[in-house]
C-alpha cells in the first residue's frame, strides 16, 4: 500500500475515507493532491480541518472507478447439455406411477366402449401435445367394424378459442367449447405442467357438474387441478422444467394410445 504523504498524515484531524488512503487506485495521487489544497486553504482561513468528501469537491474524482470486466463463463459443451437432457427423461420417466397411467388406460377404454366423447385440452406446448394426442387416439386406433373412440381436441378450433378468450375472458376458452358439447359419462382429460391454468381449472369444475370423469397429465407438484380432477397422473418435477414434464407426457400419450391400438387384433 502506497505511503501517505506526511502533510496529510500530520493533520490527525482530516477525516478522510477508507476507499481514499487504502488500496492502489488509479486516483489516489490526484485525491492526496486534493486533500493537500483542502488543508491549506482552510489553515489560511483560519479554519479548522474540513473533510473535502463533506464538501463535494472529492464526489466526481470518487466515481472515476475502472471499469470492471464481467467474468464471462465457458458455455457447457454441446454433447454434455443433450446428454443430461437424456439422463434426466429417462430418470423422471423411471417415476412415473405405471398404476396412474393404467387407470387412465381404463377410464378411456370404457369411454370408447359405451361411445362416450373424450376432450382433451392444454396451453401453450401443451395443447400442441393435445392435439397430438387426439391425432394418434382417434386414427391409429380406428378399425372397421370396430367402435371408434371419440376424441376432440379442445385446443385447436383456433377461432372460437380466440372469440371466447376475447369476448368472455380466457378463463373460459375451453369451458365455453365444452357446454355444447359434454353429456354424463364422457371424459374431459387436462395437459397442464403447472395445474394452475385458470381456463383448465373452469373446465373441470363445469366437467364435474355435468357428471363427467376427469383426468389430467400434470407436472411440478400437480398444481390446483391434482385436488380437482378424479384421476390426476403427476410427472414431479421441481417447479420450471417444463421441457422434462412434456417429454415425459408425450411418452405417456403413446403408452395410452398403444395400450388401446392392443385391443383391436390385426392392429400394430
Amino acid at each position: 500500500m502506497p505511503a501517505l504523504p506526511a502533510v496529510v498524515r500530520s493533520s490527525g484531524n482530516f477525516p478522510l475515507a477508507t476507499n481514499d488512503v487504502c488500496g492502489r487506485h488509479p486516483a489516489y495521487p490526484q485525491r492526496v493532491n486534493v486533500a493537500r489544497q483542502e488543508l491549506a486553504s482552510n489553515a489560511s482561513r483560519g479554519l479548522s480541518h474540513r473533510s473535502p468528501w463533506r464538501t463535494g469537491r472529492m464526489r466526481t474524482i470518487r466515481s472515476e472507478s475502472p471499469h470492471v470486466q464481467p467474468v464471462i463463463s465457458t458455455p457447457p459443451e454441446t454433447s454434455d447439455v443433450i446428454s443430461m437432457h437424456f439422463e434426466n427423461v429417462r430418470r423422471v420417466l423411471a417415476e412415473v406411477q405405471v398404476h396412474a397411467v393404467r387407470r387412465l388406460v381404463d377410464i378411456f377404454r370404457e369411454a370408447r366402449d359405451r361411445g362416450a366423447f373424450i376432450y382433451i385440452a392444454g396451453n401453450g406446448g401443451s395443447s400442441s401435445t393435445a392435439s397430438h394426442w387426439v391425432n394418434d387416439l382417434g386414427k391409429a386406433t380406428k378399425r372397421s367394424g370396430c367402435r371408434p373412440l371419440k376424441v376432440m381436441c379442445l385446443s385447436d378450433n383456433v377461432s372460437w378459442f380466440s372469440a371466447l378468450s376475447n369476448d368472455e375472458g380466457y378463463e373460459r376458452a375451453f369451458s365455453g367449447q365444452l357446454e355444447n358439447f359434454a353429456t354424463p359419462g364422457d371424459v374431459l382429460a387436462c395437459i397442464s405442467a403447472s395445474g394452475n391454468s385458470p381456463n383448465l381449472v373452469r373446465a373441470v369444475e363445469l366437467a364435474r357438474g355435468k357428471k363427467l370423469t376427469t383426468v389430467a397429465l400434470l407436472g411440478f407438484d400437480g398444481g390446483a387441478l391434482r385436488g380437482l380432477v378424479d384421476e390426476p397422473v403427476c410427472v414431479e418435477t421441481e417447479k420450471g422444467k417444463y421441457e422434462l414434464v412434456e417429454d415425459v407426457h408425450s411418452a405417456i400419450c403413446h403408452a395410452v394410445t398403444r395400450c388401446l391400438v392392443a385391443d383391436r387384433p390385426g392392429l400394430n
